[in-house]
């Protein structure tokens, strides 16, 4: 499952029902990290934000595997197990995979992150605050001395590791000093304390404890030997490393060329399907551009607040310009997954956006595709992977100055929605959610047409 959003798509409620419906036995986590939030809520009221689990961990004996190249979070997956516990789910981390080569957060690239995300003030990236970008930066700058799972059953390297991490992170903010504002020095004093490494390897012991690291072999093992896996893909498409809107964006493939990397790695068989998950409406929850953005909207959103590191959460009307690039970023997609199509049954209606006005950044960036005859609506932005961070800041550019043109008629009703979205896709949709559990998911009239995985 690959969102095609800003993230906040529905994953975890989709990954929770086909869990259960087409009786699943593995979920592999194949980008990201413990920023994910894939949110599940159960008929009896129990309600859990999966991080770092599979969203299906409710089901019994179902397994997680985190494969490389997910950053593995050792303490917030402590912590959620032992939530996790609290709702009766009492052997999550006996159900629990990690390859051996993921990459581990510490507290020091948390703090880090934390750290240069404060001192942009105003130019803020947006950031989740538990240091995930801030991990991919020290691998990529510092190879040799980036912790690995595998590591962590050897004390002595580990500690070297981490405190060679400390000592590196801390040297890249001499210029900072303790005179900024408290949150500053809070962030700046963990990376200041010289038996922080220690004290935090012994109180993540537990967890190496009881949940040793698995290598390729082994977990490629297990999922030809599973009946049905789900891969559960964390953010999306419009965050994504190469595709998204830089800086605005996450240091991981959300694509489906990630997981085809593993397929080809683990050996697995090419009838692996791709699905795509979106909401009835845009959303965003933080910084970055959202075209479609309406103050006006209201939804009830209890689990995805206007709080903490991520900031605000926006919503905006559906972009058919923007459903458009994610698509063509994607790669295969063969169906798509639909949240919140009962909005239209409480009484909301919502507005089609099907372009965006231009005239001098229209004919300024070759990516844009304008419409047939009129040269000043923008239909189309052209997905360019040059790794080139200039020409991703472009793309943001125009993104922030661009203004919809919204169709006449607004949408109010969920078949009026999926035919749009449908005659936009040219792909079918085979559910949708039409409330916050498993119980509210309907197979669409297209459902039939799709073989199952």
């Amino acid at each position: 499952m690959l969102g095609l959003g800003f993230g906040d798509c529905g994953k975890g409620l989709f990954t929770d029902f086909l869990t259960r419906n087409w009786n699943a036995d593995t979920i592999v986590r194949f980008n990201g990290g413990a920023q994910a939030g894939h949110n599940v809520v159960l008929p009896d009221g129990r309600h859990h934000t999966f991080s770092q689990f599979g969203a299906g961990t409710f089901v019994s004996g179902v397994e997680t595997v985190l494969a490389n190249p997910v950053l593995v979070h050792p303490g917030g997956l402590l912590v959620e197990a032992e939530f996790l516990k609290r709702k009766g789910v009492n052997d999550a981390l006996e159900r629990l995979n990690i390859d051996s080569r993921c990459r581990i957060v510490t507290p020091f690239h948390q703090a880090a992150g934390r750290l240069r995300e404060l001192l942009r003030k105003e130019s803020r990236h947006g950031t989740c605050g538990v240091g995930i970008g801030e991990t991919v930066r020290y691998s990529l700058t510092h190879p040799d001395s980036t912790l690995y799972y595998n590591d962590l059953n050897f004390l002595n390297n580990s500690l070297e590791k981490a405190e060679e991490i400390r000592i590196k992170l801390l040297s890249s903010f001499s210029e900072t000093g303790s005179k900024n504002k408290e949150a500053v020095r809070i962030e700046l004093g963990i990376l200041q304390d010289s038996s922080l490494a220690k004290d935090w390897l012994h109180s993540i012991a537990p967890l190496t404890r009881k949940v040793k690291p698995s290598d390729a072999e082994r977990i490629g093992k297990k999922l030809h030997s599973s009946q049905r896996t789900v891969f559960e893909g964390a953010q999306g498409i419009l965050l994504d490393e190469n595709f998204g809107f830089h800086p605005h964006t996450t240091w991981s493939s959300t694509h489906a060329d990630a997981l085809d990397r593993l397929s080809e790695e683990w050996e697995l068989p090419e009838s692996i399907s791709h699905f795509g998950v979106l909401r009835t409406y845009t959303t965003r929850h933080g910084e970055g551009p959202l075209p479609t953005y309406d103050p006006d909207l209201r939804f009830s959103e209890i689990h995805n607040l206007s709080e903490g590191w991520q900031g605000e959460f926006r919503f905006g009307h559906p972009d058919e310009v923007l459903i458009r690039y994610a698509l063509s970023c994607a790669g295969n997609i063969k169906g798509l997954l639909v949240s919140h199509l009962d909005v239209f049954s409480k009484g909301n209606s919502l507005r089609w956006n099907r372009a965006y006005e231009s005239d001098r950044m229209g004919r300024e960036f070759s990516f844009l595709r304008m419409e047939e005859g009129d040269p000043s609506k923008v239909i189309g932005i052209s997905p360019e992977r040059s790794g080139d961070l200039q020409k991703q800041m472009q793309r943001t550019e125009f993104l922030r100055q661009a203004i919809p043109v919204y169709e006449e008629n607004p949408i109010l009703s969920d078949s009026d929605f999926l035919e749009r979205l449908k005659n936009v896709t040219d792909l079918p949709v085979l559910f949708g959610s039409y409330g916050n559990t498993y119980k509210t998911i309907k197979p669409t009239a297209e459902f039939e047409s799709v073989s199952r995985p």
